[in-house]
C-alpha cells in the first residue's frame, strides 16, 4: 500500500516539473514562429471546393 503513494508522489512531482518546463518555454518564446508568415504570402494555393449540385425544389421526385 506503501507503494503507491510514493508512485502519486514521483508522478505529481514528474507531472509539475513538466508544467514548469512548458510554461518556461512559452514565456522564452521557444514557439513563436517568425519564418511562416513571412512566407505565407508565396503560397497561391486556393481552398479546394467541391462543386456538388443540390437538386432544385422543382426537380425533386414525388
Amino acid at each position: 500500500m506503501e507503494v503507491i503513494f510514493v508512485l502519486i508522489a514521483i508522478s505529481l512531482i514528474l507531472a509539475g516539473s513538466f508544467l514548469f518546463l512548458f510554461f518556461r518555454a512559452m514565456k522564452g518564446g521557444q514557439f513563436d514562429d517568425n519564418h511562416t508568415p513571412a512566407i505565407r504570402i508565396l503560397f497561391d494555393n486556393e481552398p479546394k471546393t467541391k462543386d456538388k449540385k443540390e437538386p432544385s425544389p422543382s426537380t425533386k421526385s414525388k
